[in-house]
């Protein structure tokens, strides 16, 4: 049996030795919002998301060398979001992964620019040649990338209604959490997933089993993350634990309970394991074995 804890440690140890070649500091004042970037981009973190990339581009023949670009993309984007979370106007948090984050250790100015040179970058990345040779994959990507981050149906709408989370007060909350959801913690799991359906050149029900897959999987997420807010531990979780209670913010345990909550994300991860089996059969072990760590998760 494959221990999932290591091959992620083990491909996560491989992407963070190869990130630094994608931030080049050059001597000059203005490199400080570089500095910045690759603080927050190396500053630890699972590499769920370019795992998960990785292993979906695995399902048709492809390699960590074929993925990595477009994973460190991801990745760049994922600390984006994660900067601009955790400013004062936002969640205003001190840590992240453990460390200070991003605007505690520079400033918040630095911090807002590092955000948007990541943004950017993640784009400039997809882009090149060098990340792949057809210009219809490259624009592909891009197109599901900024669909995902974008604030018509991705990451900024579901900061919004995060946002608006910590005040309402709606006879939908069910409906809320799970939007909040899908938006923002589902979708750049669901990028992932795509992402590597398109550079397998998949069909589209092997892509729509993946989406079906990712979409699962993000829910569970989300109550792994709402459970080990409330009972986790702050030295291994890396972050400020018990916020949603003090801010008021409706969750999955607010709105469930805990134990409903935990039996719901593993219904989620039953469905989803079932549904990538079903289509792609043994292949897809990997990704059976990443639902069930989502969330058996203590970070």
């Amino acid at each position: 049996m494959e221990n999932i804890k290591e091959i992620i440690s083990a491909y996560s140890a491989a992407f963070n030795t190869r990130l630094p070649e994608f931030f080049p500091i050059k001597t000059a004042p203005e490199s400080r919002v570089v500095e910045a970037m690759k603080y927050s981009v190396l500053n630890g973190g699972k590499r769920l998301r370019p795992f998960l990339l990785n292993e979906s581009a695995a399902l048709f023949g492809l390699n960590f060398d074929q993925t990595l670009r477009t994973a460190v993309s991801l990745e760049c984007l994922h600390s984006y979001s994660l900067i601009h979370d955790d400013l004062p106007a936002m969640d205003n948090d001190d840590l992240r992964r453990g460390k200070p984050t991003c605007h505690k250790a520079f400033d918040e100015a630095t911090a807002i620019l590092a955000g948007d040179g990541l943004l950017t970058y993640a784009f400039e990345i997809l882009g090149s040649e060098k990340t792949h040779p057809s210009a219809e994959i490259r624009i592909k990507l891009i197109e599901l990338l900024s669909t995902a981050a974008g604030a018509f149906n991705g990451m900024v709408a579901g900061q919004m209604l995060d946002l608006y989370a910590e005040t309402a007060q709606s006879a939908n909350t069910e409906n809320l959490i799970k939007h909040i959801e899908e938006m923002k913690t589902g979708r750049l799991i669901r990028y992932a997933c795509e992402a590597g359906a398109v550079l397998g050149i998949a069909s589209a029900e092997e892509q729509q089993s993946l989406a079906s897959y990712a979409r699962k999987i993000g829910i569970a997420f989300q109550i792994a993350d709402d459970i080990l807010d409330v009972e986790g531990d702050a030295s291994l979780v890396g972050k400020t634990l018990h916020k949603d209670i003090q801010q008021g913010k409706a969750t999955f345990v607010s709105l469930y309970g805990l134990e409903e909550a935990k039996k719901m994300a593993g219904r989620h991860i039953d469905d989803a394991k079932e549904t990538i089996a079903g289509a792609f059969g043994a292949r897809a072990h990997r990704l059976q074995l990443l639902a069930d760590f989502i969330i058996s998760r203590k970070y």
